[in-house]
């Protein structure tokens, strides 16, 4: 099987073959930490971890690294309105992220291995600061150092505008100790009330963008294979990242593939703090089924806009409720997991993962069909392997079904399932309705099956 990407850098979909075959190199855009992240900041992580498990099955390592961005203007506003340090802020968003990922499937094999944090490396930035200085790349005004754009004949290939183009459509603060008013800030000066670090320029801290390039040299070498990210980063976070990158190593590319994951919309615009149209995933994760969520993040091609609403929720949960109910009644059949060669193709596609998922409906429509016990065992193996390589399916359907219950509320539940039942053996159909009835307002839904009446919830 030949793994096909979609390469931002090239405009065409490449097969993947990494520098080392042996060890691929993966790098993602992670959060920073001064808040909890919503939805469509999720989106990265469960998208690109299916990548990672991805290239854990057919390699015999990943390096797989997700940053940590603790220190920025916003977390130092934060720690300044509340009157504590950075690191109080840090901590807690950082283990609150960490949290809400675990929670969505993005662990295991779906996880990254690496995970460094901004403040951890800062003289690895300085020594990079230093280098482009020396080369010409960079220079220092007033207390900041800025990278020269004009230095970087291939400033713009990334996405694919000229510099011109890129500087009136972007937010450029436009300094009077800038030489050009395209050029960026790769170190800063830092009052006496914000966090700093001695540097050859003063006391100061970096830049956001030199943060990832540093970090990805010191953990994945001076070129990597896959850097990962939102769309929205493409410029000019990841621009400035492959200028300050390739200059500072000596015009080795940076990365050889870039994959965007397109952005989520809601209420027809798309999801963004700035805006105030988010949905917390701290929030969604204690409202519904994270597995749901998971789905719901899967259900369109990563490259595509996602339109997220409740209703994509919703539909999500019934999904899984029959493939769950699938797996429900196979339960009397032994199987092991094994992923079908048709969910590897369909990942092989450029990460297609709503293939995938109907890859999925399908088996899941042939096993409830199969009446032969070795197809039946045969499908419910494929089932479980292709929830695996999705991140699905993995749980028992009775804790699926059990959701936010507890014990006894199943059981009372069930003891009014079995007094239906006997009422309808014994002709009191009025009896039986009744408690059909009941159920019905308590939202419980009831299901004939051949090995007899299930419930579940609504």
């Amino acid at each position: 099987m030949s793994l096909n990407l979609y390469n931002t850098l090239t405009r065409r979909v490449e097969a993947f073959v990494p520098a080392d075959p042996a060890a691929p190199t993966l790098y993602l855009c992670g959060p920073t930490v001064y808040n909890y992240v919503h939805i469509g900041n999720a989106r990265g992580p469960v998208v690109f971890g299916v990548l990672a498990a991805l290239l854990r099955r057919r390699h015999r390592t990943l390096r797989y690294a997700r940053n940590i961005t603790d220190v920025d203007d916003k977390i130092n506003a934060a720690a300044r309105e509340l009157g504590v340090p950075i690191a109080a802020i840090t901590d807690r968003y950082a283990a609150a992220y960490r949290e809400d990922m675990a929670m969505l499937g993005v662990a295991g094999d779906f996880a990254p291995g690496i995970e460094p944090a901004a403040t951890a490396h800062i003289p690895q930035m300085i020594a990079m600061i230093e280098r482009l200085v020396a080369d010409g790349h960079a220079y220092a005004a007033e207390g900041h150092v800025l990278f020269a754009v004009s230095s970087f004949a291939g400033y713009g290939k990334l996405s694919r505008r000229d510099p011109e183009e890129m500087l009136a459509g972007a937010r450029v603060d436009v300094a009077p100790y800038k030489r050009d008013p395209g050029d960026f800030v790769l170190w800063k000066p830092s009052t006496d009330d914000l966090p700093g670090w001695d540097s050859p320029w003063g006391r100061g801290r970096p830049g956001w963008h030199i943060e990832c390039s540093a970090m990805a040299a010191a953990h994945l070498g001076e070129t990597i294979d896959i850097h990962a990210g939102g769309v929205d980063l493409q410029f000019p976070h990841h621009e400035n990242e492959v200028a300050q990158s390739e200059c500072a190593h000596g015009g080795r590319v940076f990365a050889r593939w870039w994959l965007h994951n397109g952005m989520l919309n809601f209420g027809g615009a798309k999801m963004s703090k700035s805006v105030g149209n988010i949905e917390r995933v701290h929030d969604l994760v204690r409202a519904h089924p994270p597995e749901a969520l998971r789905y719901a993040l899967l259900s369109a091609h990563y490259r595509q806009p996602l339109e997220w609403s409740d209703g994509l929720i919703e539909q999500s949960v019934r999904t899984l409720d029959r493939l769950y109910g699938t797996l429900r009644d196979l339960a009397d059949v032994a199987a092991e997991s094994s992923i079908p060669a048709s969910i590897e193709a369909a990942l092989d596609d450029d990460l297609n993962t709503p293939a995938a998922l109907a890859e999925v409906a399908r088996i899941a429509a042939e096993a409830r069909k199969a009446g032969d016990p070795a197809d039946r065992a045969a499908l419910k193996s494929q089932l479980l392997g292709a929830g695996l390589a999705l991140g699905l399916l993995q749980q028992a359907p009775a804790a699926w079904f059990a959701r936010g219950t507890s014990n006894e509320d199943d059981a009372r539940i069930q003891a009014l399932v079995d007094a239906r039942a006997a009422a309808k053996q014994a002709r009191d159909f009025a009896r039986a309705d009744a408690i059909r009835q009941q159920l019905a307002d308590e939202g419980i839904l009831l299901e004939d099956t051949p090995q007899g009446v299930r419930w579940k919830r609504a």
